[in-house]
């Protein structure tokens, strides 16, 4: 029994010696690490990203956390679960977003709340507002005869149906809607970047900016690269040196795959459904 304990004792400390001169070697302090998570494509659900800002939040060995966005947006809920995440991080760890090619819409809804936004003077950001496209098939099914018999219970039921056309007092009821998640945006971001409701108002009005034109408003801090974005993470989080950035191996699925190019209405059981959504609009 002594033999063995001796044993193990042995076989720890040589691990911890041997972690010791790896940490030397590498010039990367335990404790000083980056997490770099990529956000890609339409966002239709917020899992992955939230599960991965929740761990790293509770990685002792993660200092700082780098978000970079490649999106032009996506649905409204996935969007603000993202960012109510982020929010909770940054009570635990220094946020900092890299934006890519564009970040726009609910791209920049999720990056609004970050400690520091960096993007290259070219990115396409902003597009603060919200889009509901609806098919209408109306006219086609009146061509070639087709007509649909509707049972409900509940004048507004089918209001957003595509086999007819949306009446005005409808139309005043979905804007309403729309004006109402609006709202919610502006508010979440004058909130975040420390700006006045009125002059975000201003500026969310869907028009797009670049990188250049967004830092201008305020809408970003800093231009810069991903490179950038991550020693600005390692600056603002106290780390010395190069930083060591770690990041998932990202999953490859048939939906990630066709993400960016995502048809405006999703189908479900071969009929359209509806989003309302924080998307640039193509």
């Amino acid at each position: 029994m002594k033999k063995f304990l001796v044993f193990f004792t042995v076989i720890i400390v040589l691990v911890a010696i041997l972690s010791f001169i790896l940490t030397i070697l590498h010039k990367v302090p335990i404790g000083e690490r980056i997490a770099l998570i990529n956000v890609r494509g339409v966002i239709l659900d917020s899992k992955d990203v939230v599960e991965e800002l929740k761990e790293y939040s509770n990685d002792n060995s993660v200092k700082a956390i780098v978000l970079r966005v490649e999106s032009p947006g996506g649905g409204v809920a996935p969007s603000q679960e993202i960012y109510e995440e982020i929010k909770k991080v940054k009570e635990k760890k220094k946020v900092v977003v890299s934006m890519g090619t564009v970040a726009a819409s609910g791209g920049y809804y999720i990056s609004c709340p970050a400690h520091k936004i960096v993007a290259n003077p070219g990115t396409l950001t902003g597009s603060i507002g919200v889009i509901m496209e609806i098919p209408n098939f109306k006219g086609l099914m009146d061509k070639i005869g087709v007509k649909t018999e509707v049972i409900k219970s509940g004048r507004y039921k089918d209001i957003v149906s595509a086999f007819k056309s949306v009446a005005p007092g409808e139309k005043k009821i979905l804007q309403e809607l729309l004006d109402d998640v609006h709202d919610q945006f502006i508010t979440a971001v004058a909130e975040s970047r420390n700006m006045k409701i009125e002059d975000v108002r201003e500026l969310a009005d869907g028009r797009i900016f670049t990188g250049k034109a967004a830092k201008k408003f305020g809408l970003i801090d800093e231009i810069g690269t991903l490179e950038d974005a991550i020693k600005l993470a390692a600056k603002i989080s106290g780390i010395k040196g190069e930083p060591q950035v770690v990041s998932k191996k990202e999953k490859f699925s048939l939906l990630s795959l066709i993400a960016g190019q995502m048809p405006n209405e999703l189908i479900k059981d071969g009929f359209p459904t509806v989003k309302v959504r924080y998307l640039l609009s193509p």
